[in-house]
C-alpha cells in the first residue's frame, strides 16, 4: 500500500515535470521565433555618414517598437557594409538571401548597389525595402522592391517648376555623375523647361572626391538666371556651398536651387550664412512642427543626444522599419515574400515624421508631400523651413513614362 503511494506520487511529480518541461518549450519556441532582416548599407566609403543617419533611423524604430510584436516574436537586425560598391552589395545580399535565409532585405543608400541587388530578389522572392536609393527606376527592376524614401524625380521636377515661376529664364544644371544625379538632372530640365525656361549648359561631376570649385567657376562664368546644384548630400554638400561663397556665385546675382541633398540638416549648421534663402524641395525638415516629428526629434535626441540631427536619411529608415512592422504585426510573422509585398505595396502610415505616407501599388513607389523649403534662421540656428506644400506626389517619371 506504501509502495503504491510512493508510486503514485512519483506519476504526480513526473506528470509535473513534464508539464513544466513542456511549458518551457513552449516559452523558448515562441521566444525562438525571429525575423531576420538583412540590412544593407554603406558604412564605408564615401556615403558613410549618410549611412550612419539611416542606420540611426533603422535602430531608433527597432528599439522603440520591439515591444509592440506580437508575443514571442523579435526582429534580427543582420548588418552588412557594401562599402558603397554596387559588386559588394549583390555579394552580400546573394550571402544573406541563402546563407543567413533572411525573410526581408532593407536599407540602401545608392542606387547603383540597389540596381545590383534588385534580381536577386526577384529570382529568391525576398521583399527588399529601400530606404533611401532614391533612382527612378529601381522598382521596376523587380516586382519584390517597395520604396519607402523617395525619388529624385519627386523632388526635382517641383523645383524646376517653381524656379520657372519665378521669372528666370535660363538655368545651368551641374549634377553627380550616376543614377541619382542623372534623374535629378533630367527632372528639373522637364519642370524648368515645362515652364518656358531655358538650360544653358548642364554638366557632370564625379562621384568621389570632387573639386567643385572649377565646376563652380563654369556657372559663374555663364551666368544663368538659375543653377540647379546637385550632390549625395553629407560632406560633398558642404564643400560645395563653401565653392559658391568662394566664387561669390550668390553675389554676382545667380540664384540657386536644388533637391534637399544640398542642404542637410545636419550639415547646415558647418555652412556659414551661405545658404540663408536658397530654396531647395524635399520631403522632410527637422524644422517641421507636425506633432509626430516633434515626437521623433524628442526621441532622437534622447537616444544619441543634442549634437545629433536627423535627416531625410534617417526618416527614410525609420519609416521603412515602420512598414516591416507593420507587416510582421498584420500576419503574426508568418509571410511568404508574395503575402508580404501584397501587405508592403498597399501600406499607409498617416503619421511618419514627413506627414502622411502611403505606397502606389501600381508602382510600389511612396506618394508623400513635397516642401518647398527655405534656409531661415530658427533660434539663431539655420533650419529648412517649409514654406509651401505639393500634397500626396507620386513619381513624375512613372507617370510621364507608363511600362510598355
Amino acid at each position: 500500500m506504501l509502495g503504491d503511494f510512493f508510486r503514485r506520487r512519483m506519476s504526480v511529480i513526473a506528470a509535473t515535470l513534464f508539464l513544466g518541461l513542456g511549458l518551457l518549450w513552449g516559452l523558448t519556441g515562441a521566444e525562438a521565433q525571429t525575423i531576420k532582416i538583412g540590412v544593407i548599407n554603406s558604412y564605408s566609403g564615401f556615403v558613410a555618414q549618410a549611412a550612419d543617419e539611416m542606420q540611426k533611423g533603422i535602430d531608433l524604430y527597432v528599439k522603440l517598437h520591439e515591444k509592440d510584436l506580437p508575443a514571442g516574436i523579435k526582429v534580427e537586425l543582420i548588418k552588412r557594409d557594401d562599402t558603397s560598391s554596387p559588386e559588394v552589395g549583390k555579394r552580400l545580399a546573394q550571402e544573406l538571401i541563402t546563407r543567413d535565409q533572411v525573410q526581408i532585405l532593407t536599407g540602401i543608400i545608392l542606387s547603383p548597389v540597389a540596381a545590383a541587388v534588385a534580381p536577386l530578389t526577384a529570382e529568391a522572392k525576398i521583399p527588399l525595402v529601400l530606404t533611401n536609393a532614391a533612382g527612378v527606376s529601381l522598382t521596376r527592376l523587380s516586382p519584390y522592391i517597395v520604396r519607402t524614401s523617395f525619388t529624385l524625380w519627386q523632388e526635382c521636377d517641383p523645383i524646376g517648376k517653381w524656379a520657372a515661376e519665378q521669372g528666370w529664364k535660363t538655368a545651368y544644371t551641374e549634377v553627380t555623375d550616376f543614377i541619382a544625379g542623372h534623374d535629378s538632372e533630367g527632372a528639373f530640365i522637364k519642370g524648368f523647361t515645362d515652364g518656358g525656361g531655358k538650360i544653358i549648359d548642364s554638366v557632370r561631376y564625379p562621384m568621389q572626391n570632387p573639386d567643385f570649385v572649377p565646376f563652380v567657376q563654369r556657372v559663374k562664368d555663364a551666368k544663368p538666371d538659375v543653377a540647379f546644384l546637385w550632390v549625395p548630400a553629407q560632406t560633398q554638400a558642404t564643400a560645395m556651398m563653401n565653392a559658391v561663397r568662394d566664387l561669390g556665385v550668390r553675389e554676382a546675382g545667380i540664384h540657386i536651387v536644388s533637391a534637399q541633398d544640398l542642404l542637410p540638416d545636419e550639415e547646415l549648421q558647418k555652412m556659414g550664412d551661405t545658404p540663408l534663402g536658397l530654396i531647395t524641395a524635399g520631403n522632410y525638415s527637422t524644422a517641421a512642427q507636425r506633432p509626430a516629428n516633434q515626437a521623433f526629434l524628442a526621441a532622437w535626441t534622447k537616444e544619441y543626444g543634442d549634437q545629433s540631427i536627423p535627416d531625410f536619411f534617417s526618416v527614410g529608415g525609420w519609416d521603412g522599419m515602420a512598414a516591416i512592422f507593420d507587416l510582421i504585426k498584420q500576419t503574426k510573422g508568418k509571410f511568404t515574400g508574395d503575402e508580404a509585398m501584397a501587405f508592403l505595396s498597399h501600406w499607409k502610415n498617416p503619421d511618419s515624421p514627413r506627414g502622411p505616407i502611403e505606397i502606389d501599388p501600381n508602382t510600389r513607389d511612396i506618394v508623400q508631400n513635397i516642401y518647398i523649403r527655405e534656409v531661415k534662421k530658427v533660434d539663431g540656428k539655420l533650419a529648412n523651413v517649409e514654406i509651401a506644400t505639393i500634397p500626396m506626389v507620386k513619381d513624375p517619371w512613372k507617370e510621364l513614362n507608363p511600362p510598355k
